[in-house]
């Protein structure tokens, strides 16, 4: 199996892009990621997509995107699995050329979440949770993951504040990240203020609806060496899957498949956690980020809340998490998150992330899960 290396990434501003269209966004990030690249050809592509079809009334993305981005023949696959589509396709793209099968892949995630309305899109997100067992009975999102926060709470004795907490750091750090969807501050106090979604989650809780590309360039790492580009190694990829329905697993306060995939990949590029520097992780809402620091082993279960208080997990902590703003503030465009995480860590170990850049940083961590974690991909980034 060859080295994988990160040569090119790409992103543009998320946001509600009226004037955009979901080929507009994607060709976009995708040729800023080649210019970055310096490529002059592409072997495959891999996209995460998430519901095309309910969000546009479009699928056949394969066919879609590379027509638009002027590279047919090239084969295409479109990658579906939740809000975890976009991580799901780059370790698709990686494993692709770690096999030897292609040389140079485009790995892209894209979504346009705001052609249709709050009820639309609520049913669209609603596919990636059981539709009989869950969706049927009238659980959304926020619903399941406010049962998820309630069991913490009453487990662990994390706090309602401890969860604005989150809230507060990632928009801290959004406020330094000028592509995303809301770079500004909050307080505690407008958090805990905010309107109420699911009890105990409050709109400022919870991520928002976006729309969004990003974009990256793999190739071998010798490859990478002979361009003499600042490449940036996936030391590692990892992914499992759980249960789809909450009501089936053995423990709603913790997210098994996250833990699997983080060993996978931990294992893989021969690390613990204790040696990353950086994590960009799924924090959909506050809760998620709180149970997903717990699992990744950042901290010992139930301790996720107290991390966030004592600022381990901030720009400035042992365990930075989120320095890009996070879903949270960064934008949520399920199809793309995975590939934006990616995008955010390569500018790190690079260090090309401004005002957010983590100092010293060599080794990221990305983390993008799907729907309540029925399904996770992790992986690690190291600098070369």
């Amino acid at each position: 199996m060859r080295n994988v290396a990160v040569i090119g990434v790409g992103m543009t501003k998320w946001g509600e892009l009226w004037e955009k269209s979901l080929r507009d966004i994607f060709v976009e990030t995708a040729l800023l990621a080649i210019e970055d690249a310096g490529v002059d050809r592409i072997d495959s592509m891999y996209v995460g997509c998430m519901s095309s079809g309910l969000f546009i009334g479009q699928e056949h993305l394969a066919s879609l995107l590379p027509d638009y981005l002027g590279r047919n023949p090239v084969p295409a696959v479109r990658v579906e699995s939740a809000c975890s589509s976009g991580g799901l396709a780059l370790r698709q793209g990686f494993i692709d050329v770690a096999s030897g099968m292609s040389d140079i892949v485009l790995v892209g995630g894209v979504e346009k979440m705001t052609d249709v309305n709050g009820h639309e899109a609520t049913y669209a997100l609603g596919t990636a949770a059981d539709q009989e067992y869950e969706s049927y009975h009238g659980l959304t999102f926020p619903g399941l993951y406010a049962m998820m926060a309630h069991a913490h709470m009453a487990k662990y004795g994390t706090t309602r504040e401890q969860l604005a907490m989150v809230a507060v750091k990632n928009h801290d750090n959004g406020s330094k990240n000028p592509l995303a969807q809301f770079p500004f501050k909050i307080t505690v106090e407008g958090v805990l203020g905010s309107v109420l979604v699911a009890d105990p989650l409050r709109v400022l809780d919870c991520s928002p609806i976006t729309d969004g590309a990003a974009a990256v360039i793999l190739c071998p790492s010798d490859m990478a060496k002979r361009m003499k580009k600042p490449a940036v190694r996936i030391a590692g990829s990892g992914q499992a899957t759980d249960t789809i329905a909450l009501s089936s697993r053995k423990d709603i306060t913790w997210i098994e498949s996250t833990h699997i995939a983080a060993q996978k990949a931990l294992a893989m590029a021969g690390r613990k956690v204790e040696d990353i520097d950086l994590f960009e992780v799924h924090d959909c809402f506050t809760i998620a980020e709180i149970m997903v620091s717990e699992a990744l082993g950042i901290v010992e279960r139930g301790q996720g809340g107290k991390a966030v208080q004592e600022g381990l997990t901030s720009l400035q902590g042992k365990f930075p998490v989120n320095p890009s703003g996070g879903l949270k503030a960064k934008g949520h465009p399920v199809g793309a998150t995975g590939v934006a995480q990616a995008v955010e860590v390569v500018k790190q170990l690079r260090g090309e992330a401004g005002a957010r850049q983590v100092g010293g940083a060599k080794l990221g961590l990305t983390q993008n899960m799907g729907g309540t974690g029925g399904s996770s991909v992790v992986h690690i980034f190291e600098a070369e």
